[in-house]
């Protein structure tokens, strides 16, 4: 799904209007009409307080629509307008002239007022005050209002972004931002929904079609994708009946050291179940007989030294090289990365030390082949790029840093972002549960074997993000976020595969209806 900047839907609002012969008060009409269509479906008529606040802008407009038809329809409605400048919107007073003729409890106005309705905790409030136009701080006021809203506890609907909240920057101020339990957007959800800093603001989101002109949502080129089933499912290589192993790459896996093998136990396994058709594990002696006895399937390299890699030689050919779990940062193994970076043609996923090394000495990122995968936890990021002041400020870095040297990034987190130069992936898979102790390296093996079989690494890393994600979602259905492991995710990843090509369940009532 492809996520809109702000003047991409504005320019979206004028293609359509242009091209579909309507007025933008008629796409006002169809935006007000399908969030009315969303809350009746839910409510069916229940006469729960519904207080519906409307700004005097476009955003305004569309809760004065939803106002009038749930007014129309016998709601129990009350509409408040934040009288907070002279300036409305030609939409906003058509619709505001239009509820005034279909009820005589006209929109009551609050005029730079602390004295706000009272509201209680069962009531809905309806966020319309406003939309992703804001340029300009809050007025106290207005923030006292929202304050108010948070502390009644009742439900809090926004209507397509929680008022106060920018598209494109962290709020200096959150308590000048709405918090709210649910958000319905038009045309697609909004990058902020989806970044630590700012996705407090709304607990769920749900995207409203309000009939945009499909030749430009289908030809824009976004900024940023959001990645779910439907987008990774094209990306899916199936295999023929008389494919074999040699078909499907030789994976290396290189890393750990004493005390840490089963870090690269866990990215060998994971490469090997993502489809790898080989796997080889580079490791210090000391991982030789733990690494033989608990993953069989793997072919096994040593250095000479017992406790940590001091030299990386191996005589194979393989399709893709993980490197760094486990690995350390002992100045012999610094000296081996930098040979080994120096020679090497090979794509590579790179993770944990390996990303450490390259932190301690940046001059080693010019050696990295173009389109290499870096899959850094927070801490390890902040040492390649140094520190950031935001969401935004890290994304403008990751950036900066994935143009400079060619490579990908995965900034790992709830919703895993993958950065390739000004192109940004939200996974949208995975839960608390990968919040554990090597599922980072299984991240990193899951994107090696998907190279290993011919996946570009940009197809890897994106697919692979989703698949860990996904593999997470149905082990913890099992295991519960406290008790999933690492290893639960590679158990799993088989499932995650099959789930692409299973069809959604359809809703009880659907189903009910079909058996009558």
């Amino acid at each position: 799904m492809k996520l809109f900047s702000k003047e991409q839907i504005y320019q979206g609002d004028k293609l359509t209007a242009e091209r579909q012969k309507i007025s933008s008060t008629d796409l006002m009409e169809r935006a007000g009409m399908q969030i009315f269509n969303w809350i009746h479906m839910r409510m069916q008529g229940a006469q729960v307080p519904i207080h519906i606040f409307c700004g005097i802008g476009n955003n305004g407009g569309d809760g004065l629509v939803l106002a009038r038809h749930l007014i129309l329809d016998g709601y129990h409605v009350k509409t408040y307008v934040v009288n907070c400048s002279d300036k409305r919107s030609k939409d906003f007073l058509i619709n505001y002239d239009r509820i005034k003729n279909v009820t005589k409890d006209w929109p009551t106005l609050l005029n730079c007022t602390e004295d706000f309705p009272e509201i209680n905790q069962d009531d809905i409030i309806v966020d319309a005050v406003f939309g992703i136009g804001l340029n300009r701080p809050v007025d106290d006021w207005v923030k006292s209002l929202f304050m108010h809203f948070r502390s009644t506890k009742a439900f809090t609907l926004a209507i397509d972004i929680p008022s106060g909240l920018s598209t494109d920057k962290v709020p200096e101020d959150e308590d000048a931002v709405v918090w709210a339990g649910y958000t319905l957007s038009f045309a697609s959800p909004k990058l902020v929904f989806f970044l630590p800093d700012t996705a407090k603001h709304t607990i769920q989101w749900e995207v409203l079609d309000i009939g945009l002109d499909q030749e430009f949502l289908f030809e824009t080129n976004t900024e940023v994708d959001l990645i779910g089933k439907h987008e990774v499912l094209p990306l899916y290589m199936p295999r023929e009946k008389f494919s074999h192993k040699g078909q499907f790459g030789h994976s290396l896996i290189i890393g750990g050291s004493y005390g840490k093998i089963g870090a690269v136990i866990l990215a060998s396994r994971a490469a090997l179940s993502a489809g790898s058709g080989l796997i080889t594990t580079y490791i210090p002696k000391c991982g030789y007989v733990p690494l033989q006895a608990s993953f069989p399937e793997t072919m096994v390299v040593t250095d000479t030294n017992e406790e940590i890699i001091t030299d990386i030689k191996f005589n194979i050919e393989p399709t893709v090289i993980g490197i760094g779990m486990g690995m350390g940062t002992h100045t012999k193994t610094i000296s081996a990365f930098e040979a080994f970076l120096k020679n090497n043609k090979v794509p590579l996923v790179i993770d944990a030390d390996g990303i450490n090394i390259l932190s301690k000495k940046k001059s080693l990122l010019k050696l990295l082949p173009e389109q290499s995968i870096l899959t850094p936890h927070p801490k390890e990021l902040e040492r390649l790029i140094g520190t950031w002041k935001d969401d935004f400020d890290k994304l403008k870095k990751v950036k900066a840093f994935s143009k400079k040297y060619t490579c990908i990034v995965v900034i790992k987190g709830a919703n895993t972002i993958t950065v390739s130069n000004d192109k940004l992936y939200v996974n949208t898979t995975g839960n608390p549960g990968l919040s554990t102790a090597g599922s980072g390296d299984v991240l990193t093996g899951i994107i090696t074997g998907l190279i290993s079989q011919g996946y570009k690494p940009m197809e890897a890393t994106v697919f692979g993000v989703y698949l860990h994600g996904r593999s997470a979602d149905i082990a913890v259905e099992y295991f519960g976020y406290q008790s999933l492991i690492a290893s639960h995710i590679i158990d799993y990843l088989g499932e995650a595969f099959i789930d692409l090509f299973k069809q959604p369940e359809p809703p009880a009532e659907v189903e009910a209806e079909e058996k009558e």
